[in-house]
């Protein structure tokens, strides 16, 4: 048996002069199997059909080329094996063969939305896709005139358009203007192109001001700022003995400057360059005139202290504090004690003075005011108190001991 009718056929897509149809193979193969398919056409008001394939194929997919716009075409495929062929499946309406429009579109890439910078001697070379159907008209200006083509080509294709300078210059710099075109509907985009170069050296530097070891320095802004803005200034200095240039300040904003730190004795020289995008201007402006860096002379003058009154009577600043010890184990009282002039220290024991007795040994170290009572015994606990006199009066701290048998 031949095998049975494709299945799904449809149109998948019409262009102004061809058609392309797709299907699935067909349920029932038949038993020799399938040889291919074969597309027949057969334009409206007519019964001619004809095979647009000679030879059978197996794909599901096919394109049928070389039609009329305008034209209405009627479409049947039909299944072919050793056994025979199928029933064709045949589209329900014909196939109006004309042009799909696609509104005119310019895809301008994203680096190319700002300003588009190239340095003199540069080649310009952009590629700007855009889409649209049938193929569009495509149009350069600058400032609404005609591109000058000795000095600009423009290529276009079928999806894009092709700008190039082969050696840009500044007057290549502005803005382009780019027209796509299709039936009255367009699209428009502005390429702004800056061609710069560096910056010419900075104008009438001058040497203000010398004082101490600094240098005050002036200049005007370059005649020609290369097309780009002036981002700032190299400042250089060089000394007598060396002869060598260092850089002393970078990207200084202003048109004037003050240099410190210099060395006495050395001469120097000055000189600033002008920076913009592309980088230093080739040459320098050199200050017509040499700062050289003299000895001052200082007269030292003595600080005035003002007098003061460092009269002070005594005043504990830390107190006694009660302790308590095991008998036949040294132990130390301590308090801090200030005044001017440095009191005398009195120890007492139950308000008896401690006068020499090698028992106890009495200290004092920048009003630090210590009482070492060398292994005490149960007579020695008591009430300890410490006094400070001097002419301005006295002050006094006390403390209790205790002292308690062995463990």
């Amino acid at each position: 048996e031949p095998p049975s009718c494709p299945l799904s056929l449809a149109v998948e897509e019409v262009s102004e002069n061809s058609f392309t149809l797709t299907w699935k193979a067909p349920e029932q193969m038949g038993r020799a199997g399938l040889d291919g398919y074969v597309v027949e056409i057969c334009k409206d008001g007519s019964s001619d059909w004809k095979a647009v394939n000679q030879e059978p194929f197996l794909s599901t997919r096919y394109t049928v080329p070389n039609l009329s716009s305008g034209d209405k075409i009627h479409v049947r495929v039909v299944a072919v094996s050793a056994s025979g062929a199928s029933v064709p499946a045949t589209l329900e309406q014909p196939v109006l063969i004309r042009e799909i429009l696609q509104l005119p579109k310019i895809r301008m890439p994203r680096h190319l939305r700002e300003t588009y910078i190239r340095r003199v001697g540069d080649a310009v070379n952009i590629m700007i896709p855009f889409q649209g159907k049938p193929q569009p008209e495509v149009s350069w200006t600058k400032g609404g005139q005609p591109l000058d083509t000795n000095r600009i080509n423009v290529r276009n294709t079928a999806r894009d358009t092709i700008f190039y300078i082969r050696q840009a210059q500044r007057g290549d710099s502005g803005k382009y203007e780019l027209t796509v075109q299709i039936n009255g509907a367009e699209d428009k985009a502005t390429l702004d192109i800056q061609v710069v170069e560096p910056p010419g050296p900075p104008q009438n530097l001058k040497l203000v001001d010398v004082w101490g070891f600094n240098v005050a320095l002036e200049w005007t802004p370059p005649v020609d700022n290369g097309n780009s803005e002036i981002k700032g200034y190299r400042v250089q200095k060089s000394d007598k003995k060396s002869g060598k240039w260092f850089t002393v300040l970078e990207r200084c904003t202003r048109t004037s400057c003050t240099i410190s730190d210099l060395i006495i004795g050395n001469t120097y020289s000055f000189r600033v360059f002008s920076e913009n995008i592309c980088g230093l201007s080739d040459s320098a402006a050199v200050a017509s005139g040499v700062a050289h860096i003299e000895k001052t002379k200082t007269t030292y003058q003595p600080e005035k202290i003002p007098q003061r009154d460092m009269m002070e009577p005594p005043k504990f600043t830390q107190p006694l504090t009660d302790r308590t010890t095991t008998r036949g184990y040294s132990t130390h009282l301590f308090c801090s004690v200030r005044g001017f002039p440095q009191p005398k220290i009195i120890w007492l024991k139950n308000q008896m003075e401690i006068r020499e007795d090698p028992k106890y040994i009495a200290l004092i170290d920048q009003g630090v005011c210590s009482l070492e009572i060398r292994k005490p015994g149960p007579f020695d606990g008591g009430v300890y108190t410490c006094k400070a006199v001097n002419p301005l009066g006295e002050a006094s701290v006390d403390c209790r001991l205790d002292v308690k048998g062995e463990i």
